[in-house]
């Protein structure tokens, strides 16, 4: 890759106001804010971004809220934006937290810009973080978006080459099962134009 997805995302930051209302994940919070156990719980939030799409709906239900992002221009909005969440310039995958740390977990348009070999260990720490009965909400990419089954290689994103990763559905289900997590939903939705897996699953 010629450019860094950290690179890339400050570069996106830069325009960030021109475009904050691009995506309205106000139904999607909705559908997964129904499905908490807690009202008010902990909430760790990776691939942050500027922290309006998503934290911040739960900053407004009086969630503690953690935000991850890997751009560290993004992570100076997210603490603009939403002063009252604890932000954290950091890699995922280089994370860590004490078990049952979180009540849930949201990965919104984030996990799928790793490599596939990276998502199972990923999925391990979430369960691991994941106080008893927890939640996980996460954006998975599939053929609908990459034309492939599988897929490990870049496409065009807003005239930005960027990474993404994928296996199929039913293969991505096996995994999340193995490590002890109920699927509760996947839905296909297409918001901005882009066809994307919405994930939701469950701790055991």
């Amino acid at each position: 890759m010629t450019k860094s997805l950290e690179q890339i995302y400050n570069k996106f930051a830069e325009t960030y106001d021109k475009n904050r209302s691009l995506f309205d994940m106000t139904e999607i919070f909705d559908s997964f804010y129904g499905t908490l156990n807690h009202k008010n719980g902990s909430l760790l939030d990776l691939g942050c971004g500027a922290g309006e799409s998503f934290s911040k709906l739960f900053v407004d239900k009086r969630w503690s809220v953690t935000g991850v992002d890997f751009s560290e221009k993004m992570v100076e909005l997210a603490t603009k934006y939403v002063p009252e969440m604890t932000t954290i310039h950091a890699d995922m995958r280089k994370l860590v937290f004490e078990p049952r740390s979180f009540d849930a977990i949201s990965a919104i348009y984030s996990l799928f810009h790793l490599p596939t070999s990276d998502h199972f260990a990923l999925f391990e720490h979430f369960y691991r973080w994941l106080t008893p009965g927890g939640m996980v909400l996460f954006t998975y990419a599939t053929k609908e978006y990459t034309g492939s089954e599988r897929f490990d290689g870049e496409k065009e994103f807003m005239g930005q080459n960027l990474y993404y990763g994928h296996k199929k559905p039913d293969e991505l289900y096996l995994d999340l099962e193995s490590i002890g997590f109920m699927v509760e939903a996947a839905d296909y939705r297409t918001i901005g134009g882009e066809t994307f897996l919405w994930i939701i699953c469950k701790k055991h």
